[in-house]
């Protein structure tokens, strides 16, 4: 027996499955919902899409990639991120930054004058390093399934999953109790819900979500997609989910939700340590990573300014290595070379982000052509010494002084491991407002270098290239939408304050019929007056009613088209309803600066001062229609 079930986009073949009721799938997961762009597709299609490859090499040997079915090309107006009509994203193109160009442009949160600014880090994966999620991720996934199936004794129908990397989007919260994704807004209310590819109502949400108990959303019960490299295993979660439902006996015995995602971020943590998507990535750096001519610039530029600049990854040296000379040199196999390191001051690998920001770790350093660790402790005897008993920090810190001081064409010094006060040290930096730390991840890179450090961030959201375009092309809709809840809420005003005043009249001194004959006729004549006016009161609320009920429906409608233009099933990205999302107010709390990739920095003044538009309370012009009207 054969029954279907919708894990994403596509249609699953399980075997031995019997087929769920309808009732439990998410609809329009059963069709690709890019249909409404097809004839874009078709005029538009990359050459990043075309060479879409499948799970790859990299020393698995799970399921043969091949079989799996290759996508077609993608619209470039899908996130994340958008591979632009030419070899290159939009985002490498030779523009200068201008408010007609503001998918270059750089946003700003909180006021930022770079003469202040004496060094500036880079995160290396999605951030200097931009990945073909039509690649990467594909093969992250299968990666992962195949982990799932040998090393955790999950199904080989498993196999069978297809994946589809535009389906997931980043800054969805996953309830792993309950096996529920996300999507909330900025004071927690949930806006969206699907268990596995199964949406919930707003009943549902609300008796779960709404009631006495309140969520915070955060660990341990709940995980939020902050970063790229979490949708392929968000995705994957959801169809175990879906699996479990339809199958219970297709998952290992007494696993919950929990358990499933537990069991899925081991297996992508297990990925990266046993090298298989390192491998492949090493083998075809082209095929996983977008090339970046404007980056060099980006870099000489910012040196030549006198700031000073360092790499901060989590990655170890040897993938480093293989993802900066691909990118800073175009080098690859046995042509790499250490050419790439004169564009920093200081590399640091194997960062431990973001432990690195709080925690006391040991500071190696790397022998470059062995990739040894090296002490820094220059043989001297370690003698334990309390931080409090040390007038600053820096005195305790095992790290080199004075690395700043490079000749152009010296190589940056490349370490692993230690924390901030080491960094600090070697570029002679005494605040944490003097660095600006460029990265991806909320959480690991942004949030806590901020709040721990005091450090300035820019966070990098590839997807906001195309949250921009489509942007742009629904400015009117904006306008139409603004419009209709202005009217909306004018005719809720006016039936409220009817409603009141016809209860007033009614609840008035009406006598009852039985003595009206006793009642002088000035007096009766006055009731039926007072009468007749109220039967006009509630003729004009119902038609009142009639009017709210359409402009309601309409308003709904229109939303609904808006956030599917971004994506049709979570909508977009930095919006949830009118509110902004969770992820957007993270964004707004702890980055100060934004763009949509780390070499739009090439298209301003090293020394620029950003400066954050005018907050704006309840009870001032909403700056949106103000955009609007000045656009």
């Amino acid at each position: 027996m054969q029954s279907t079930i919708s894990c994403g986009l596509r249609q699953l073949k399980l075997t031995q499955l019997p087929r769920p009721s309808s009732g439990n799938l998410r609809h329009s997961a059963n069709r690709l919902f890019l249909q409404q762009h097809q004839e874009s597709a078709a005029t538009s299609s990359n050459a990043a899409c075309a060479s879409q490859g499948g799970a790859g090499s990299g020393g698995s040997d799970l399921s043969p990639p091949e079989q799996h079915e290759v996508l077609e090309p993608l619209p470039t107006t899908f996130p994340p991120p958008p591979p632009s009509g030419s070899e290159h994203p939009g985002w490498a193109d030779d523009v200068w930054a201008s408010p007609l160009n503001i998918s270059r442009r750089i946003w700003c949160n909180r006021s930022l004058n770079m003469r202040r600014i004496k060094a500036i880090g880079f995160d290396m994966d999605y951030t200097l390093a931009q990945y073909r999620p039509e690649t990467f991720e594909k093969l992250a996934y299968h990666l992962t399934v195949d982990n799932l199936v040998k090393t955790f004794g999950y199904p080989k129908v498993l196999y069978d999953f297809q994946f589809d990397w535009r389906y997931m989007q980043r800054g969805l919260t996953i309830d792993k109790k309950r096996g529920n994704i996300l999507k909330v807004d900025r004071h927690k209310y949930v806006k969206l819900a699907f268990h596995g590819f199964k949406p919930l109502s707003r009943e549902e949400r609300r008796a779960t979500y709404s009631g006495v108990e309140q969520f915070d959303f955060d660990e341990p019960d709940f995980a939020l997609i902050d970063t790229l490299f979490s949708l392929a295993e968000a995705h994957l979660f959801m169809q175990l989910v879906e699996l479990g439902d339809a199958q219970p006996d297709a998952i290992p015995a007494g696993k919950q939700p929990a358990d499933l995602y537990r069991d899925v971020r081991t297996a992508v943590d297990l990925c990266h340590r046993d090298g298989s998507l390192k491998r492949a990535v090493a083998a075809d750096p082209a095929k996983y990573i977008h090339s970046d001519p404007r980056l060099v610039a980006c870099l000489e530029m910012l040196r030549d300014s006198g700031k000073k600049l360092f790499v901060g990854t989590n990655s170890l040296w040897d993938y480093t290595h293989v993802v900066m000379n691909f990118l800073l040199t175009g080098r690859v196999g046995p042509d790499r070379n250490e050419d790439w390191l004169e564009y920093f001051d200081v590399v640091i690998t194997g960062s431990g982000k973001p432990a690195f920001f709080s925690q006391k770790k040991p500071l190696f350093e790397v022998h470059l052509p062995t990739g040894m660790l090296q002490n820094t402790e220059g043989g001297n005897p370690v003698v334990p010494i309390v931080d409090a008993d040390l007038p600053r920090l820096e005195y305790g810190s095992s790290a080199p002084k004075g690395l700043t001081a490079q000749e152009k064409g010296q190589r940056a010094r490349v370490f692993q491991g230690g924390n901030y006060v080491d960094l600090h040290k070697m570029l002679g930096v005494h605040a944490g407002s003097e660095v600006l730390y460029i990265g991806d991840h909320i959480y690991g890179d942004i949030l806590r270098s901020k709040k721990t450090l005091g450090w300035r961030t820019m966070l990098v959201v590839p997807e906001l290239e195309t949250e921009l375009g489509t942007l742009a092309t629904r400015r009117s809709a904006m306008v139409r939408l603004q419009g209709l809840r202005q009217q909306r809420d004018a005719l809720d005003d006016q039936i409220q304050r009817l409603s009141w005043a016809a209860r007033g009249q009614m609840a008035g001194p009406f006598p009852a019929s039985s003595t009206e004959s006793h009642q002088p006729l000035q007096q009766q004549q006055q009731q039926q007056q007072q009468r007749s006016g109220t039967g006009h009161l509630q003729a004009l609320l119902a038609d009142l009613l009639r009017q709210r009920d359409e402009v309601r429906e309409q308003h709904r409608q229109q939303l609904k088209e808006h956030h599917e233009a971004f994506h049709e099933v979570w909508g977009q990205l930095l919006k949830t309803g009118y509110q902004n999302s969770r992820f957007a107010h993270q964004v707004e709390r702890y980055a100060c600066v934004y763009t949509s990739h780390v070499s739009n920095l090439s298209f301003y003044s090293p020394e620029k001062s950003y400066r954050g538009r005018m907050d704006a309370m309840a009870h001032e012009p909403e700056p949106f229609m103000d955009n609007l009207s000045a656009s």
